[in-house]
């Protein structure tokens, strides 16, 4: 039975569709009209993500981001958001430091924006932070492989669990992770068969990016999949628009309509 197009995506249909084999679709979105856009083009699951950063905010790395500017960029995102399952990136040091933390931080995502779930990278460390969100009723989606907040420990934006060893601590981590009660998983740059091994073993629906086909879903930063971001185009990104030169040429063509006097015309004009 095929899932309801029409119907909101909530945790338990989420989970559903991985025994379904239905894949689940994820982009970011960081403010109202992309959101809006992402929902009415039925995106399953909407992540404002710390990407956003980088994508927004001109930063070299998600680790700048403020609790503050995430709430934002969330509050901005909801209002566009009907159907999608809208998902928050716990920003850096907002729930390592202490489960206090994680509790009090996370649950402004879903007071003051109203957020479906709340998304934390890590694996052992973070499994009791996860256990007392969800305790309190505040779903958690995990984030294993390359973990961007932690870019400074790994040394860049490479493939992650290639050798045996690492590619068991991550199986063991997502089975952690399992136990503690999150209800899917991002699967980061990480060996396609790490994830397919991952996938098979979870109950719970992978998301992949840079993990290859066999995940349970697949998720891209908006900014990239659209040709918008320019300063790097990682291999597992498709593109499927080149906007950013589209933009620049009709802006061009704005600035000279302007100076010309060709614009306003008389259509443009009461």
């Amino acid at each position: 039975m095929k899932s309801d197009a029409t119907s909101p995506v909530t945790i338990p249909s989420l989970i559903a569709r991985k025994s379904r084999g239905e894949k689940i679709v994820a982009l970011t979105a960081y403010d109202y009209i992309m959101a809006l856009l992402l929902d009415e083009a039925g995106v399953d699951v909407i992540l404002v993500g710390d990407s956003a950063a980088m994508v927004c905010g001109g930063r070299e790395s998600t680790l700048p981001l403020t609790m503050e500017e995430s709430l934002y960029h969330c509050r901005m995102a909801r209002r566009g958001v009907n159907k999608a399952l809208l998902v928050a990136d716990l920003p850096f040091l907002s729930y390592q430091v202490s489960t206090g933390d994680a509790m009090r931080n996370a649950g402004r995502f879903f007071k003051e924006a109203e957020v479906g779930a709340v998304k934390l990278e890590g694996g052992a460390p973070i499994a009791a932070a996860v256990k007392s969100l969800v305790q309190a009723g505040m779903p958690v989606m995990g984030h294993l492989g390359l973990t961007p907040q932690s870019i400074r420990k790994l040394g860049g934006y490479t493939v992650q669990a290639r050798d045996r060893i690492a590619a068991e601590q991550l199986l063991e981590d997502a089975l952690i992770l399992q136990d503690a009660g999150v209800f899917a998983l991002v699967l980061e740059k990480i060996p396609r068969e790490v994830a397919k091994k991952v996938t098979a073993r979870l109950d719970i629906p992978t998301i992949g990016i840079g993990a290859g086909p066999d995940c349970d879903g697949q998720i891209l930063v908006t900014y990239d999949m659209l040709g918008l971001f320019e300063a790097f185009n990682p291999k597992f990104v498709r593109q499927y628009a080149h906007l950013a030169p589209t933009i620049r040429q009709a802006v061009s063509q704005y600035r000279e309509d302007v100076r010309s006097g060709s614009f306003p015309g008389d259509d443009e004009s009461f």
